[in-house]
């Protein structure tokens, strides 16, 4: 590279700027692919379908063909490539969707090979809780083995104690339709003929921990709710909780999995597959499948704003003029996202007009931090040529702001929504998703937009309240913990480039030890690349090799405190302008958290985004 490598990082950029300004939409935004690494989603559509008699070939030869090109050298499959053994929880889906679609057998030795793996690890019964359900509901397994929170748990009033938004939305939104089908016990079996799973291990019980709950529950209900009129309302609320939260599209939340599971409720409750609440959700589910080299996917959601926010931001760092007509699309687009309606999150946040962004193309009632937060930074670098803008941008910075928990940190969606209760209580896999708790990751990242745009600095004490929540978090090594990344270096850069925003220096002993922990964790070839098996183990594990978007993180919180560019940065950068032109596992490795051990998303923008944007920092830092 010559002096700083700035005529490759140059050469770099606008390759990148090349490669994604033809991809917009004609309305403004960006599609990429939000692929879930399980084949959770494509299977539980395929059971569905079935179920439905939902016949759309192309979409099932699709699905099918991703479900086999996921399998693995030991008859398996893994939710990422260097998992240890075969996944337990994705084996079983994959092999019962191949099943139930009539495309494996079940004598075959694909799925013999998949039942051994699974009985060698336990068996069916260490399947995940969700897949446990969508098993009962086609009658695979037992209602008796699912774990079960009463439908009274509904009838509990919000200020409660224990009650049902004491859970973040979407987990109500899953949970609601999960009570009514257990309580209704509700099952549709295969018309394949697939009705049994015997061979794969026994099913557990409920767990002691679910049966307490069960009991403070009904311990707190009046005793004219204990009968049979007590389910009658709790189903009726139920519904309504349903139907209110559904949106324009049919999808409940804009969740895949949680539109799902809301078809077999309204099954159970005796729709038909014709009623319009039916016909409504499947056709929203349609746009959320998307072609991928390996067939086809049913994203759990899209992404567009997300990944919208995020390119313009990263194009507006690589030197695209805020009036660019690409960017002035795509800002009408991220304008056109705003939320209007009061959402959930105002029962705990109340007074503040709605004015946050959502994730995907079509919510409108669940806005969230992290893409509020992205909108604005893209909003911001253009006040001055879209005078428009102002109005929308200072309502999302105060609804922003109006969402730092008591504890000084930003939650995801609902703010205070932390209780002890359902990590104690609720199913081990479930705990890390059930509520939403303050994060390094989502608070470093908030402050980054308030110390970059609305001057906040250190000593004004919603900043001052943040950094002690970060000092609290931060690990004796030095890194923080991300929850909606992989997983160290995604905290550990979002922590350091909120506190270098509000003016933290570099010799603030949380800085300086988080600074030469990613120096310490620079990978031989001068990146930086992180095992999703990390959030598992609760520590960092290096991957064998690095990837474009962890490197661009760790880089990006180097130059943030470092006015030259000292030599892990050299070589980091070497390495990014490298992966800029490489294809290979390294660049489609998820380094997107969902739940730990079962979810991790790749987000196809991310090869572009993260080093794009840290690409033009770079430039513009260290150019002259």
């Amino acid at each position: 590279m010559d002096q700083w490598g700035m005529g490759a990082v140059q050469a770099a950029r606008e390759r990148l700027l090349d490669e994604v300004l033809p991809k917009q939409r004609q309305d403004g935004g960006w599609v990429f692919p939000f692929e879930t690494t399980a084949p959770m989603t494509d299977s539980y559509t395929l059971l569905l379908m079935e179920v439905l008699g939902w016949r759309e070939e192309r979409l099932r030869a699709g699905l099918v063909e991703r479900i086999r090109s996921h399998i693995d050298g030991d008859g398996g499959w893994r939710v990422y490539v260097d998992e240890p053994l075969p996944n337990l929880t994705a084996t079983v889906e994959a092999a019962v969707a191949l099943m139930a679609t009539g495309e494996e057998s079940p004598q075959g030795p694909l799925v013999q090979r998949a039942r051994e793996i699974v009985r060698s690890q336990g068996g069916i019964g260490k399947a995940g809780s969700l897949t446990k359900v969508m098993l009962s509901l086609v009658g695979l397994l037992d209602w008796r083995h699912i774990p079960r929170l009463p439908l009274k748990f509904m009838l509990l009033p919000w200020w409660f104690p224990i009650n049902f938004f004491d859970l973040v939305g979407f987990a109500r939104c899953h949970l609601a339709p999960i009570m009514v089908t257990s309580h209704l016990r509700v099952v549709r079996r295969l018309p394949r003929g697939l009705h049994e799973l015997s061979g794969w291990g026994e099913p557990t019980t409920a767990t002691e921990q679910v049966q307490t709950l069960r009991r403070q529950i009904y311990k707190a209900l009046p005793p004219e709710l204990s009968g049979s009129a007590g389910n009658r309302l709790a189903l009726a609320k139920a519904v309504t909780f349903m139907r209110n939260r559904t949106e324009v599209d049919g999808t409940l939340y804009s969740f895949l999995t949680g539109t799902v599971l809301m078809v077999f409720a309204w099954l159970g409750l005796g729709l038909s597959p014709s009623h319009p609440w039916i016909v409504q959700a499947i056709r929203g589910l349609r746009p959320f499948a998307i072609t991928v080299p390996e067939g086809i996917h049913m994203q759990e959601t899209t992404s567009v704003v997300w990944d919208t926010a995020l390119l313009m931001d990263a194009m507006g760092e690589a030197g695209l003029s805020p009036d660019d007509a690409a960017m002035t699309r795509g800002r009408k687009y991220l304008l056109s996202r705003q939320q209007q309606r009061l959402g959930d999150w105002a029962i705990k946040n109340p007074g503040i007009p709605a004015g946050g962004w959502g994730f995907s193309d079509i919510n409108t009632i669940n806005p969230d931090v992290d893409d509020t937060s992205a909108s604005l930074r893209v909003l911001a670098a253009s006040l001055t040529v879209d005078p428009t803008s102002k109005g929308p941008w200072e309502r999302g910075a105060r609804w922003l702001a109006s969402m730092q928990n008591r504890d000084g940190g930003w939650p995801a969606f609902e703010k205070n929504t932390d209780k002890r209760w359902p990590r104690l209580l609720l199913p081990s896999d479930l705990q890390p998703g059930a509520t939403d708790p303050s994060t390094p990751d989502l608070t470093g990242r908030t402050l980054a937009f308030f110390g970059r745009f609305r001057g906040w600095r250190v000593g004004q004490p919603a900043v001052e309240q943040a950094i002690r929540f970060l000092e609290r978090e931060q690990r004796p090594e030095g890194c923080w913990f991300g929850r909606w990344g992989i997983t160290y270096l995604y905290g550990t850069w979002a922590a350091l480039t909120g506190m270098a925003a509000v003016g933290c220096p570099v010799t603030h002993p949380a800085v300086s030890k988080g600074v030469k922990w990613l120096i310490t964790v620079q990978q031989s070839d001068g990146g930086w690349g992180e095992s999703c098996r990390s959030d598992q183990e609760g520590r960092y594990i290096p991957l064998q090799w690095s990837t474009p978007s962890q490197t661009a993180w760790a880089l990006d919180a180097l130059i943030a405190y470092h006015d030259r560019p000292i030599a892990p940065i050299r070589a980091g950068v070497q390495r990014l302008v490298e992966m800029v032109e490489e294809k290979g596992e390294h660049t489609t490795y998820p380094t997107g958290a969902g739940l730990a051990g079962h979810v991790y998303f790749h987000y196809h923008s991310y090869r572009y985004v993260w080093p794009l944007a840290v690409l033009g920092r770079y430039e513009k830092k260290y150019g002259s």
